[in-house]
């Protein structure tokens, strides 16, 4: 049975508000639930839930929680590691799965409990398939307490890959191409920390991009 709940999220990432819903629904529902901000504030219960956490779990951390929870967007065990919704995207692909596993000592290793997909339809930019992404994390965290006593896990089976850190490197485009074919790079961009930009005539350049019904 679950009971006690901590939603954990150890950086500025864009997912805090997304976070913070789930804690607010967790408690709606009956449930204990808090919101964590670093490791420390982690409590002793049944679930921790590591939310765009970018900090090592250590065994002291993962002991306070039966079950210690990370959301990672690919078909695992292919795409394991970092910013896979943006490689894949950049990959062309438009269902783009989505895995609730445990945490483990291998990175993106664990056993999955639940999936679902995101479903792109080409358009989006950032703001918007994070938010598909932010949405499903709620998702299948509510799902997993909620289905939690008819839940069978499944160890991941297969050849992985895995993707690396992305960097304001990954954001340049080239002066030459059109900006048809560096479409699926603009929609993967962070307009205020990793914006888009180009070198023309020795000169950098930063370009943004926005819909213009936004």
């Amino acid at each position: 049975m679950i009971k006690k709940i901590t939603v954990l999220v150890d950086n500025d990432s864009w997912i805090i508000p997304y976070a913070t819903l789930l804690v607010k629904n967790l408690n709606n529902e009956g449930f204990i639930a808090t919101f964590a901000r670093n490791h420390e504030e982690v409590n002793e219960g049944d679930v921790c839930f590591f939310l765009g956490c970018t900090k090592i779990a250590n065994a002291t951390l993962l002991e306070k929680n039966k079950h210690n929870l990370v959301v990672h967007e690919s078909s695992l065990p292919l795409g394991k590691g970092f910013a896979p919704v943006a490689w894949q995207i950049l990959e062309n692909k438009k269902n783009i799965s989505v895995c609730l596993i445990e945490a483990a000592d291998d990175v993106d290793s664990g056993d999955i409990w639940l999936t679902d997909v995101i479903e792109l339809d080409g358009t989006e930019l950032s703001n918007e398939w994070r938010k598909k992404q932010g949405e499903i994390s709620i998702s299948l965290a509510l799902s997993f307490v909620y289905k939690y006593e008819s839940l069978k896990v499944q160890k991941q089976e297969g050849n992985s890959s895995f993707y690396r850190r992305r960097n304001s490197e990954d954001s340049e485009i080239s002066a030459d191409s059109s900006l048809a074919e560096q479409f699926n790079l603009l929609r993967v961009v962070d307009n205020e920390n990793y914006p888009a930009f180009f070198y023309h005539k020795g000169q950098k350049y930063i370009l943004k991009i926005t819909k213009a019904d936004d």
